[in-house]
């Protein structure tokens, strides 16, 4: 098995498109075809703060994260939002949701982005299980008002 994980790339679009069909249906969450079409195109948009990487086993992809940088007003750099992330039920258990960790872990490094952060259902206890081993939960909870 190969595994390279990369930036999107304007041909990955279909298989992104199946992917992502998947990662709402897990969530049990629907997400109306003008906001999928207008965030595939904001990974391309060099004015969006948005960016995608994928990670692609022996030449397809099997996963990705989608994220976004932005100012924050308890540091000096900037944060780094983990908003999704999804890894092919074929490829879970062999590394694919570690290593699109570890490559966002490395960008924040090499960009000098001060800290990384995303949420997760509580009872998405895989996904969990991999982000503790990062760091353990910080006590926060997340309130939301939809308009």
């Amino acid at each position: 098995m190969t595994l390279k994980i990369r930036d999107a790339k304007p041909e990955d679009e279909a298989r992104w498109r199946e992917l992502w069909a998947d990662y709402l249906a897990f969530y049990e969450v629907t997400v109306e075809a003008d906001i999928t079409d207008a965030t595939w195109r904001r990974v391309f948009d060099p004015a969006s703060a948005i960016f995608m990487r994928v990670a692609a086993v022996d030449d397809r992809v099997m996963g990705f994260t989608l994220s976004l940088t932005h100012e924050g007003t308890w540091i000096r750099g900037k944060d780094c939002y983990l908003e999704d992330l999804f890894v092919d039920p074929a490829a879970r258990g062999k590394g694919v949701g570690r290593a699109l960790m570890d490559d966002l872990v490395s960008l924040c490094t090499k960009n000098g982005w001060s800290r990384l952060y995303w949420h997760t259902s509580e009872q998405n206890k895989t996904a969990r299980a991999l982000y503790d081993s990062y760091v353990k939960s910080d006590g926060h909870l997340r309130y939301r008002i939809n308009f």
